[in-house]
């Protein structure tokens, strides 16, 4: 895994989450990937992302998580938004149970295959499950129907499609899958 330290972002380190989110705003997939353009994230201010780093630093909303090389660059990222009961989600649906959603995943593309993914997934479900009172009873996150290559990742994972499926707003004739992983037995 090339010595990546897999950890949560800091407060401050706002300018290095800009730029690796734009990083991934400009990766080709990216149309199929993200909820949001190049031209949207290029237009927010830096209070913008001074907000975003803060609010994924601490706290139990939000938390997200960097593959930081021995350079101290960022190489790849997860976050985990976590949703109450009752309360509505990105598609404007409600949420039924306590859960997490995995969004924002990306790995620059000179570091996939390496294993970064894997730890970054694996530092958001240690997280997630984590949290108590009330504890997450599963993670979801959505992929396009046309990101076969996230899509395999994944199932390979241990993510399983829960079958539901969201009509993008933009175009309705594109589907969203959501794909489930089940919060694991306690001993």
């Amino acid at each position: 895994m090339n010595e990546h330290e897999i950890r949560p972002v800091r407060a401050d380190e706002w300018a290095k989450v800009k730029e690796l989110r734009l990083a991934a705003l400009h990766d080709p997939a990216a149309a199929v990937a993200f909820l949001e353009t190049v031209e949207e994230g290029e237009s927010r201010t830096d209070g913008f992302w001074q907000d975003r780093a803060a609010g994924a630093a601490s706290g139990r909303a939000v938390r997200q998580f960097v593959a930081e090389g021995p350079d101290g660059r960022w190489n790849g990222t997860v976050t985990v938004l976590v949703e109450a009961a009752g309360t509505s989600d990105f598609f404007e649906g409600v949420v039924e149970r306590p859960q997490g959603h995995l969004v924002g995943v990306f790995v620059r593309p000179e570091q996939r295959g390496a294993g970064l993914a894997e730890a970054l997934f694996e530092a958001a479900l240690e997280w997630a499950w984590s949290l108590e009172e009330p504890a997450l009873e599963r993670v979801r996150l959505f992929v396009h129907e046309d990101n076969p290559r996230a899509g395999a990742f994944y199932r390979r994972f241990g993510f399983t499609p829960s079958g539901h499926v969201v009509p993008m707003a933009e175009d309705p004739s594109a589907k969203e899958l959501e794909y489930v992983f089940a919060r694991p037995e306690r001993p």
